[in-house]
Formats: C-alpha cells, sequence, structure tokens
C-alpha cells in the first residue's frame, strides 16, 4: 500500500496558509486519481484516533493508496504519520510539503532531498528513520522582504493572485507524480 502524505498545521486558523500548501496539493491529487480511474470519496474523512484526515484510493477493488493530512502542529507531524504506518502495511511513502527554499510556482519532486530549516520534514526523517522516501516540495516563496521572518512568512494567507499560481503548480506536480515509471510500478 501507498501511504501519500502532506503536513501542515492541522488547526483552523491556519486553512490557506504557505504552510500548508501540502494539504492544498492532496485536494488536487485526490481528484487526479479520481480522472486516472482511480475509486476515492469526495471528502476526506477525519480519523481522530489518527489525527488526520484521510482518503482510501481504490483500483480494481482493493485499496492500493491512503491520502493522508497529517493535522496537529508541523513540528510534530512525524508522530502522526506514525500512527497510520502502524495501523496499516505500507510499502511506499510519498511526502508532500511546502518550501521556502523554493519560488512560488516551482515544485520538485526528489527522493531523500535534505529539509533543510523545515522542523516537520525533520520529524518525519526522525520518526521514519529514513530519508529514502519520495517527496514533493512546493514552492512558497513570495516575500517582497526578506525582512519577514520565514517562520511568521509561513503562516500567512496566500492572495488571491498566489492561490491561483499555487493551484496550476499543485495540477502540474500532480501530473508529474502520476506519470512518473516509480509510482506505475507500485500500483
Amino acid at each position: 500500500m501507498i501511504l501519500i502524505s502532506a503536513i501542515g498545521n492541522g488547526d483552523v486558523r491556519y486553512h490557506n496558509t504557505r504552510h500548508n500548501a501540502g494539504y492544498c496539493a492532496l485536494d488536487v491529487l485526490k481528484q487526479a486519481l479520481r480522472y486516472e480511474g482511480f475509486t476515492a470519496h469526495d471528502v476526506f474523512k477525519h480519523e481522530r484516533h489518527l489525527r488526520s484526515d484521510i482518503v482510501r484510493v481504490k483500483w480494481g477493488g482493493g485499496e492500493v493508496i491512503i491520502l493522508q493530512k497529517a493535522k496537529g502542529e508541523m513540528n510534530t507531524s512525524g508522530e502522526v504519520i506514525e500512527r497510520v504506518y502502524e495501523k496499516y502495511d505500507i510499502d511506499h511513502f510519498i511526502l508532500f510539503h511546502d518550501d521556502l527554499d523554493l519560488k512560488l510556482g516551482e515544485y520538485k519532486i526528489q527522493r531523500g532531498k535534505s529539509p533543510h530549516c523545515h522542523n516537520g520534514v525533520k520529524s518525519v526523517e526522525e520518526i521514519l528513520g529514513t530519508t529514502d522516501f519520495l517527496r514533493v516540495r512546493i514552492g512558497i516563496e513570495n516575500r517582497e522582504s526578506r525582512e519577514i521572518p520565514g517562520e511568521e512568512y509561513v503562516l500567512k494567507r496566500f492572495t488571491k493572485e498566489e492561490r491561483e499560481v499555487l493551484n496550476i503548480t499543485l495540477f502540474k506536480a500532480c501530473e508529474e507524480l502520476l506519470t512518473k515509471d516509480i509510482f506505475e510500478r507500485w500500483i
């Protein structure tokens, strides 16, 4: 089974903030999977015991993918992802997350890329005990001035124009992920 997780800040106060770009990506990915013929529920269901919003994705009658929006605090995301690992037999893992090292409108799909200063990614690596997983890094950097500290900037909401750029980027990233040979071999 494939676990595709997104990390962010689960509190409703942070809805549509830059730090939650990964959550936005999973919404796009869910629709892309449905378009490709997978079966998935319309909405994410909150599963309290997993501290996550979950969608189970099926192919040919069997569950093959779990989409997880890890809720809680960003810096302890690894603990939340571990709960899903403990419940399901996970063979492959993909992580979606925001990245201040990439400009808004950019993304990278990489394996084992260092998290730099991203404490959420560090938490996932520490709990899973590996850096060997695929990550989709979503660029959110669009500051007019570097005087705004990164930890403050990531909690700001996207403007309407920025959200339009983000949506286009997420569609491209999800499309590329679904056409990657490795993803096709896992199914």
